[in-house]
């Protein structure tokens, strides 16, 4: 079981009610981190077309914005692991917060200079504190109580990294977007110039702003007495396995968080071309781009029922329902059309919510001290994000855009499988 204390020794006369009343204060200030690395997240959707404008990119070429922000978690989720381990889950989280606020600042300079790699620096700089904040963050919620509603608490949480997602655009698109000062068409080499200038400076204030609010953040969370959670007990008596890596149910969650990210980046990745299909929705594009909003929408929907729900259903069973009604879902989609195929892979995002916060509280189960090294692998496991979308586009450049949705099924099938038996731990 884990211990409670504000000074980071055990407090064994602290009473149950004081211990939860810490508890409940610590997850409030947390719901504040899953908001911020939601929409830091998700304002890369408005800076991909952004700096492809601004610096003339292909599509491949814009595409190093996911890469190099995806691949931070490839890279550092491990090394964050060991970090969070040796300075605790809230010292993790203030070196989180300071890193993101560096990666925000040097957005300065590279739009100064027009660089894109520059911008690709910040990005990596930025990811890399969010990297570190979801390595400390979710392993903390999965600690703050009870284990058997840490799925709850977990998704709880993740409603409100869903809330940051759909904001984001639209904060996005009033500071930067709206940045475009002027036709190009006509204009000189000068006023080009001048107009590239402009459009890449559209980043230095929106991106102050967060640098700043990351800065009172880790200012506040380095203040703050927040309970100190020692990692929980092995799993079984004299299970004293030498790593994370020795537990199988981490190691199948690690695959499962893997392709859910992947399935859901992809899906959310080629909603806008789909919509616009003859076939489905026919919707020009500008229009069909407001009908994405549904898909994140129901995320965040799904995570606020979730939390409720699952403190009375098993969270294996929950994750293993949603997993099949995501993929029959996705089988409506593939083998329907019209406004049938495009509300059923719209309302896929419904059964996603609550899949994240499952896979990785359901992985973190009984690793004891060594759930430190299994949040690193898990989160991993989120560079799925990086690699399925790519493998989703040459299905559609080969067998087209509609037989491609039949890729994140099978990534829900495994998730059905890993809510069945595969998080069992052995």
């Amino acid at each position: 079981m884990a211990s409670l204390t504000n000074n980071g020794t055990k407090a064994g006369s602290t009473s149950s009610r004081a211990g939860a009343n810490n508890y409940q204060f610590a997850l409030i200030a947390l719901t504040s981190l899953f908001f911020m690395w939601g929409f830091i997240t998700c304002l890369n959707d408005i800076l991909i077309p952004h700096l492809k404008n601004v610096f003339s990119l292909n599509y491949t070429q814009s595409m190093l914005i996911q890469l190099c922000f995806f691949g931070a978690y490839f890279i550092v989720s491990l090394p964050a692991g060991a970090l969070v381990k040796r300075i605790s889950y809230k010292w993790g989280i203030v070196v989180g917060l300071l890193i993101a606020a560096i990666g925000c600042a040097l957005f300065i300079p590279a739009a100064s200079y027009r660089v894109y790699g520059l911008f690709l620096g910040a990005l990596f700089v930025l990811a890399s504190g969010v990297t570190i904040l979801q390595v400390a963050a979710n392993p903390y919620v999965t600690e703050l109580g009870a284990p058997e509603t840490a799925a709850s608490r977990l998704t709880l949480t993740q409603a409100f990294n869903a809330l940051g997602t759909t904001i984001a655009p639209l904060f996005g698109a009033f500071l930067i977007l709206s940045a475009a000062t002027g036709d190009v068409t006509n204009a000189t080499g000068e006023q080009l110039e001048a107009l590239r200038l402009a459009e890449a400076g559209a980043v230095r204030f929106p991106y102050m702003i967060l640098a700043i609010a990351f800065l009172v953040l880790a200012a506040i969370f380095a203040a703050l007495k927040l309970p100190h959670v020692e990692e929980g007990q092995a799993t079984s008596e004299g299970d004293e396995r030498k790593s994370a890596w020795s537990y199988p149910h981490l190691v199948l969650g690690a695959i499962g968080l893997f392709v859910y990210v992947g399935g859901e980046v992809s899906i959310g990745s080629f909603l806008v071309n789909y919509l616009a299909e003859p076939s489905i929705a026919n919707l020009p594009e500008a229009e069909a781009a407001h009908y994405v909003a549904y898909f994140w929408g129901g995320a965040m929907v799904g995570r606020f029922i979730g939390a409720y729900a699952m403190r009375y259903i098993e969270d294996g069973k929950a994750l293993a329902f949603n997993a099949i009604l995501a993929a029959v879902l996705l089988l409506v989609t593939v083998f329907a059309g019209g406004k049938l195929a495009m509300w059923a892979v719209l309302a896929v995002g419904l059964f996603n919510s609550i899949m994240f916060p499952t896979i990785f509280s359901l992985a973190l189960k009984g690793l004891g001290r060594h759930t430190s090294q299994g949040s690193g692998i898990l989160c991993l496991a989120i560079v799925g994000g990086a690699i399925l979308p790519v493998v989703m586009g040459a299905l559609a450049d080969t067998v087209g855009i509609h037989l491609a949705f039949l890729m994140p099924v099978l990534c829900y099938v495994y998730i059905f499988y890993y809510g069945i038996k595969g998080h069992k731990v052995a």
